[in-house]
């Protein structure tokens, strides 16, 4: 008996985590996979439509289109744009002749750990035609103001100053962590074989951090097709208009979030949640396999 209780006590400890991961991990997402096929507004009956919610997506859905242009266009210029700056940041925050160093790493990584919707706001009011730093600045180089959110092409260029703001402090601790952990030794054998400050980063130093570019750049990846809360403030989308003026700031997970609880079309909205995993881990692989190629 007492042998059976040494036996069963572990799995007891355990326990807690899978039920907590069944119910609030597990669970949501097979309901959601089953949703998909169906239609279903969370009061009526639930309607087995098998694959219409996909295929009305696929070929009629202009609204999902149009959130899937903005959001990869937002990844594009929001967040892959991040690592082209945060890499050289990172060599400069490394170099042991620079001053403040300690300094620097904090301020660029504030931005990471205060509020999205603090942030959000803010830049709402920096943004503002009339009376935002921004126009400001502008008018004293004696350039006319923008009308960020008022023209469909400053939308998706504003969110974007917005989401490198907050995320290259991020990638840039990212690449810090991996270039210190490359040997020194390496890198001095390389000044005594003469070679240079570029020959160093370009032969020595980036292929050494593809593992750490692959995890930055994919969780860009991730993180990027989710958008949500910067473009749905900066937009106005907490008033009633999700993705601004002619749409323009409309990404996917606002139309998720637009389909399922403003529309009330669950089935719908979970199609849309399901595809845009199947893209997100389609991204993934395919980077996966450019840095593998590169690796070799």
């Amino acid at each position: 008996m007492k042998m059976n209780q040494q036996k069963i006590a572990p799995y007891l400890f355990i326990s807690p985590f899978f039920i907590l991961f069944f119910i609030f991990g597990a669970f949501p997402n097979l309901f959601s996979l089953f949703l998909s096929f169906t239609r279903w507004n969370g009061m009526s009956k639930i309607e087995f439509v098998g694959l219409k919610n996909f295929i009305y997506l696929i070929t009629r859905d202009d609204f999902f289109w149009k959130s899937l242009t903005n959001t990869f266009f937002l990844l594009l210029i929001g967040s892959l744009l991040q690592h082209i700056i945060a890499l050289p940041l990172a060599v400069m925050l490394d170099s042991k002749v620079l001053k403040g160093r300690e300094f620097l790493r904090t301020a660029y990584f504030l931005p990471y750990i205060t509020s999205t919707v603090s942030i959000a706001f803010l830049f709402g009011y920096l943004f503002d035609r009339n009376f935002g730093l921004f126009n400001y600045l502008m008018g004293l180089a004696g350039l006319p103001g923008i009308k960020w959110f008022s023209e469909p092409s400053t939308v998706k260029p504003a969110i974007a100053i917005l989401l490198n703001w907050r995320w290259i402090g991020w990638n840039t601790i990212l690449y810090l962590a991996g270039l210190q952990s490359i040997p020194e030794e390496l890198i001095e054998s390389a000044r005594v074989e003469g070679a240079g400050r570029y020959a160093i980063f370009f032969f020595i130093l980036l292929p050494l951090l593809l593992p750490v570019i692959f995890f930055a750049v994919s969780l860009s990846i991730i993180f990027g097709m989710q958008l949500f809360d910067e473009a749905l403030i900066l937009t106005g989308g907490t008033r009633g208009n999700p993705g601004g003026v002619d749409n323009a700031g409309l990404t996917t997970l606002i139309y998720l979030y637009t389909v399922g609880f403003r529309w009330g079309k669950f089935g719908l909205g979970s199609a849309v949640s399901w595809v845009l995993f199947l893209i997100i881990i389609s991204a993934t692989v395919t980077f996966k396999k450019i840095i593998e190629r590169l690796q070799h």
